[in-house]
This record gives C-alpha cells, sequence and structure tokens, in this order.
C-alpha cells in the first residue's frame, strides 16, 4: 500500500510539473479568470446572491471548457509519445496512474476555480453599491456564507466534468480526437441530458414529480438545482424535497467515481501478478554472501553473490532479465 501511495504522489507530482510548464495551460488560466472577474465587475454587485444569480450561467458553461483545455490529452498525449507503453512495463496499477493524472490536473483546475470565484465574490464590498436595508429584510441579499456554498459547488461540478473529460482521454487515440470526444461529452453534459429530459417531460414520459430526480442524471441541471436551492434559494427550489436535493450530491458523486472507474478500466490491462519478477539487488547479494560467511556450517552451498556474477557473466550482449534494480515485468 505504501508503494502504491508513493507511486500516486510521483503521478501527481508530473502532472502538475507538466501544467506549470505548459503554455496553454497557464494562458486558459489566466483568461478563465479574465472572463470571471469581468463578468462579476459588470454585474449589479448589489449583494452576494445578485451576484450568484449573475455568474450562474457562465459557470456552467466556462468550467466545462475550462476542464476539456486542462483534460482532454491528459492521458492522450502519453499514449501519443508512447510513454504510456513505457508505463506499462513498470509495476504500476492502472488505477494509481489513472487517479494520479486525474488529481494532479484537478489540483490545478480545482484550485482555480475555487480562487477565481471567492476573488470574484470580494467585488460585491469593493466596487458594490451601499447594502440596501429592504432587499436585505425580504431576504433578497445574504451573507457571505451563501456564495461560498456557490463556490464550493462550482468546485465540485469541475472536478465531475474533468473526470468525465480524463475518461474520454483514455479512449481518444489522436489529438483531434481526443478534443472532439471531449467537446462531445461536454455538450452531452451541459445541453444533451437537459433537452433529453425535458423531450420525456413533454412527451409525457416523466411527470413532474419524477423529474425533480431525474435531473440529477445530468451534472449540468443537477449543479444548477444545488446551486439555487442552498444558495439562490428560490421559491420553487424552496419546495424541493430533501430527497430531490440528496439526489443531485449522488448524481454529481456517481459521475465521478464511474468515470475514473471507467477510465481505470480502459486505459491499460493490469498485467497478471506472476509476470512481475522481484530480482535480488547487488546490495542485497552483499548482505547475503556476509550472512553466510558468518555462519561457517553453510558454507559449502552456493552464495546468491555467486549466482549473482554467474548470471552477469557474458550478459552484456544480452539482458538476463528485468531491471535488478527496478524489478520490471519480463516481456
Amino acid at each position: 500500500m505504501t508503494r502504491e501511495i508513493d507511486d500516486l504522489f510521483a503521478v501527481v507530482e508530473r502532472e502538475l510539473t507538466i501544467v506549470a510548464r505548459t503554455p496553454a495551460y497557464v494562458a486558459s488560466a489566466v483568461g478563465f479568470a479574465a472572463i470571471v472577474w469581468w463578468l462579476a465587475f459588470a454585474s449589479s454587485l448589489t449583494g452576494y446572491v445578485p451576484l450568484v444569480a449573475d455568474l450562474l450561467t457562465p459557470v456552467e458553461v466556462l468550467v466545462p471548457l475550462l476542464a476539456v483545455a486542462f483534460g482532454y490529452r491528459a492521458i492522450q498525449a502519453d499514449a501519443a509519445s508512447k510513454e504510456l507503453d513505457v508505463l506499462r512495463t513498470y509495476p504500476l496499477r492502472p488505477r494509481t496512474y489513472v487517479l494520479g493524472v486525474f488529481v494532479g490536473r484537478a489540483t490545478a483546475v480545482l484550485s482555480l476555480v475555487f480562487a477565481t470565484l471567492l476573488v470574484a465574490g470580494l467585488f460585491v464590498p469593493a466596487f458594490g453599491p451601499p447594502a440596501n436595508p429592504v432587499i436585505a429584510t425580504h431576504g433578497g441579499d445574504g451573507p457571505f456564507g451563501t456564495y461560498l456554498r456557490f463556490v464550493l459547488l462550482a468546485t465540485l461540478y469541475a472536478a465531475v466534468v474533468l473526470a468525465a473529460v480524463v475518461a474520454v482521454s483514455t479512449v481518444a487515440t489522436q489529438g483531434r480526437t481526443a478534443i472532439a470526444a471531449a467537446v462531445g461529452v461536454v455538450v452531452l453534459l451541459t445541453v444533451g441530458l437537459d433537452l433529453g429530459l425535458v423531450a420525456a417531460l413533454s412527451s409525457g414520459l416523466v411527470g413532474p414529480d419524477g423529474l425533480r430526480y431525474l435531473l440529477a442524471l445530468s451534472p449540468n441541471s443537477a449543479f444548477r438545482g444545488l446551486t439555487l436551492a442552498l444558495s439562490i434559494r428560490t421559491v420553487e427550489a424552496a419546495t424541493l424535497p430533501l430527497s430531490a436535493v440528496l439526489a443531485n450530491v449522488v448524481g454529481l458523486t456517481l459521475w465521478l467515481v464511474g468515470s475514473l472507474v471507467l477510465a481505470s478500466l480502459t486505459v491499460w490491462s493490469e498485467p497478471p501478478t506472476e509476470r512481475w519478477q522481484v530480482v535480488e539487488t547487488l546490495d542485497d547479494a552483499a548482505e547475503s554472501t556476509a550472512r553466510s560467511a558468518e555462519t561457517p556450517d553453510e558454507s559449502s552451498e552456493p552464495t546468491t553473490a555467486d549466482a549473482v556474477e554467474s548470471s552477469t557473466d557474458g550478459s552484456e550482449d544480452r539482458p538476463t532479465g528485468p531491471g535488478s534494480a527496478e524489478g520490471s515485468p519480463e516481456d
């Protein structure tokens, strides 16, 4: 378990280094922050609830685009450069690799979304007009906690969409295919599922009561429903039963976990355990030689050092197996 955790952190560090050294990712981050801050500054800034209402629709569009920019080549780039084939030769589990890639990219994306929206919330006390006591009395305004809930929900929404994009990146074979598939998944998540639910409602296949729960199937609708219920608190959202709100949370969780599981199953097939061979290192051989020297009764038996020496003689032209210090697979 400790080795798997070490491998996970190694992949996470690798992904963070790639993100920090890629100008396209830096430009995407700057563009996302600039657009969100401009929209926030151009809004009325009369309170946190109106700011959430103004940013809700742009966030539903901008966050998926940001997830596509950071995740559509997360695994496809390794496959195209044949680096994925090299990683497969190491005792690295597919789930560890996929989770490390996701955590590394998610660290950058979620930090960006959270920090950008949090700074946008500071525009209300900094640039907004004085608080209107009439609006505050009638519930038109709210404390900063209501806006903070929106920021956390947007961060969760970004994680869900990024996981879906990473899953698509595992099956894409070329760069153009990866971006086309990622955009298609984003359109499906943000628009396609919603249109399907509206069509089912208009045709009478689903009633209004059942639609409350079916909206959880769409990450976009689930995010919007949670925002309306927990941040904006509209009259319609206030009448929603608690089970419908929980259904939205479960829907987002299933999309997040299901996407990562799908990516782990499709990135590569894990070789059987017997294909991995643990090879004794030279340090272990030296320790074994020292122990055998201390026990004269067993001196007649061949030592590990003799075995290592005999296996290395004449092996310059042909490798005798996996790397002795790495424990690579035989094939």
